[in-house]
């Protein structure tokens, strides 16, 4: 194995590119690029008197380096290709030396087009395009409220559907709008409700209190659901941003960056000043590690923040930390959005006093983490998984005797379900092993755009569990993966009359736990999420089919000719859009001219 590494180390060329360690199981261990491969590779070992690691080295390179058996390379033109390619497949492939933060959201502004007559404010996760737009934001959390309370206190034109029509409507009615529709308020008079509303976007005091006004007339009106309404609002909005005594220079705009890792996890808080102000606030959460890296946390969080989509960015960004590939990261980011961003760590003066701030909240959310009690830790522990599982990924699918086979994945992050991440997938296997295996790979594709979570769970036993790990091993992904089933009694798992317990399969092999313990409770109650989920998409799938069919046959179309154009055309939508000519190649003239004369 060494032969192997001291073979590649003295074959690597003098490029920028990025580098892949791997272990004996053909997982990457590590990702790192290079302006220099040669020189790079070269900095990690010793060469006299014999081929060994540099024992210089911190703690976790050398670590890594003893599980490391090969070494793989990609040449890019030049550095700033090389540190672009690293940050993606560091995200495809988690490797597992490599600290991985998990924040994928694309936040949102608001935005307003001042190129039209009567403008909207709207919210928006991309670059609209347009040579008057002006952003706002952004809003990590409160956005839909901060413009909810806008449209709630203010006479704007409230649907964009508004201006098509030429009559005043509802809104003009309940004076919510002044119906420009009709004429009744200038281009004007419009601006200047605009200018107002600009006002109370960065100085929320004057909406809050409109809104409290509104909230305390209707409970006189004893309207108390749409007094509660407004009440949500104005503690949604008042919890936008951080309190801080520290204003700038009107026109000073920073982001500000503050990364901390504890016993357990770590946390990111970001902090957005705009005008001089805070208006708003955000932090997540990544898994604790003894991999951590202070240089490559900040250049994963600012270039998975400042995506190409980012609506707008700060020319100066502030860091709680100075790290190794500032001026690198700056300099890409400069090349991304044209125009010159600089990252700075101010050592005192006000913006010391914002890293101060950004600081201290990291402190206290992580003084808060330590108070749980994980249950991911737990299952960490016991079935001896290379990461914490903070995100969890489960698999089921349902079908019935064939028809309608479905596939549900759910999603568990950070104690709690994400259900805007549950996925559903239409399967065409005939076997529960060839539908696992269509479901697990369409998974696997998608890990580009859809970060790789912590640990996969699957129903269906040791079969399922070396499927996986067999997938994962092909694509070259570090992910831990734990199979749950019922015990086969007599051949059967008797799921009804409770009489048959549940087994756990994970690399090591099989774990049997009592019926009361927690983390049995805890993974069960992954795979009964995931079989609910995977039921209710079968069951509507299954009535669509049965009512489509009973509408087939009702043409005097049989079940044996039903089945003959599902196995062609794949759907009833695509028998539908299908002409008479390409039905008429399954099943005849006749009958096609029989389906389409009723359509």
């Amino acid at each position: 194995m060494k032969q192997t590494l001291l073979d590649t180390v003295l074959q690597l060329p003098n490029s920028s590119g990025v580098y892949q360690y791997f272990d004996n199981k053909g997982r990457v261990l590590y990702i790192g690029k290079a302006k220099n491969l040669k020189n790079r590779i070269r900095s990690y070992f010793r060469f006299q008197p014999e081929f060994k690691p540099n024992p210089t080295l911190s703690l976790r390179i050398l670590t890594m380096l003893d599980q490391a058996v090969r070494i793989e390379y990609i040449v890019v033109a030049n550095e700033e290709d090389a540190l672009i390619l690293e940050n993606s497949l560091i995200k495809q492939l988690a490797p597992k030396y490599n600290i991985l933060l998990r924040d994928d959201k694309t936040y949102p502004y608001i935005y307003i087009d001042e190129s039209e007559s009567f403008p909207r404010f709207e919210l928006t996760r991309k670059v609209i395009k347009g040579k008057n737009i002006t952003y706002y934001g952004p809003f990590p959390s409160g956005g839909k409220a901060l413009i909810d309370a806008i449209y709630e206190i203010y006479p704007l034109i409230q649907k964009k559907s508004c201006l098509r029509g030429k009559k005043a409507c509802l809104f003009y009615q309940i004076k919510k709008c002044y119906a420009p529709c009709e004429g009744k308020i200038t281009i004007q008079e419009y601006k200047e409700i605009i200018q107002e509303v600009k006002q109370a976007i960065s100085k929320r005091k004057k909406l809050t209190s409109a809104l409290e006004k509104r909230m305390l007339e209707l409970a006189q009106q004893e309207r108390y659901e749409d007094a509660g309404k407004m009440r949500d609002m104005i503690t949604t909005i008042q919890g936008l941003s951080l309190a801080t005594t520290t204003d700038l220079a009107e026109d000073t705009n920073l982001d500000i960056f503050a990364i901390l890792n504890g016993d357990e996890r770590g946390v990111v808080v970001k902090l957005f000043m705009r005008s001089g102000k805070i208006i708003s606030s955000s932090f997540n959460y990544f898994r604790h590690t003894h991999i951590y890296d202070e240089n490559e946390a900040y250049r994963q969080a600012l270039l998975e923040f400042y995506s190409i989509d980012s609506p707008r960015i700060t020319q100066t960004i502030l860091t709680a930390h100075s790290f190794e590939e500032s001026k690198n990261i700056s300099t890409t980011l400069s090349n991304r959005f044209k125009k010159r961003i600089s990252i700075t760590t101010p050592q005192r003066g006000a913006k010391a006093k914002l890293i101060t701030l950004a600081l201290q909240n990291a402190h206290e959310l992580l003084r808060k983490q330590r108070s749980h009690n994980y249950i991911e830790q737990h299952i960490a522990d016991l079935f001896d998984l290379s990461k914490i599982p903070y995100r969890i990924e489960s698999f089921d699918n349902s079908h019935l005797m064939g028809v309608a086979t479905v596939g549900a994945m759910i999603v568990w992050d950070e104690e709690q379900w994400d259900k805007q991440s549950y996925r559903r997938y239409e399967l065409h296997q005939a076997d529960e092993v060839g539908q696992m295996r269509e479901m697990l790979t369409r998974r696997i594709a998608d890990f580009e755009n859809t970060p790789i979570p912590d640990l996969w769970i699957l129903d269906g036993g040791q079969v399922n569990l070396h499927l996986a790990q067999q997938l994962l091993k092909e694509a070259k992904v570090n992910l831990d993966v734990i199979a749950i089933a019922k015990e086969k009694l007599d051949a059967k798992a008797h799921r009804a009359k409770g009489s048959a317990k549940d087994l756990l399969y994970c690399s090591s092999g099989l774990i049997e736990l009592k019926a009361n313990d927690k983390r049995l409770h805890w993974i069960q109650r992954q795979r009964d999420e995931s079989h609910r989920f995977a039921i209710t998409y079968h069951q509507n799938k299954k009535r669509r089919e049965d009512t489509q069919i009973s509408l087939l046959n009702k043409k005097g179309i049989g079940k044996a000719t039903v089945k003959k154009l599902i196995d062609y055309f794949g759907s009833f939508e695509a028998i539908n859009e299908a002409s008479i000519n390409d039905i008429s190649i399954i099943i005849g003239k006749r009958l096609a001219t029989i389906i389409k004369s009723n359509n």
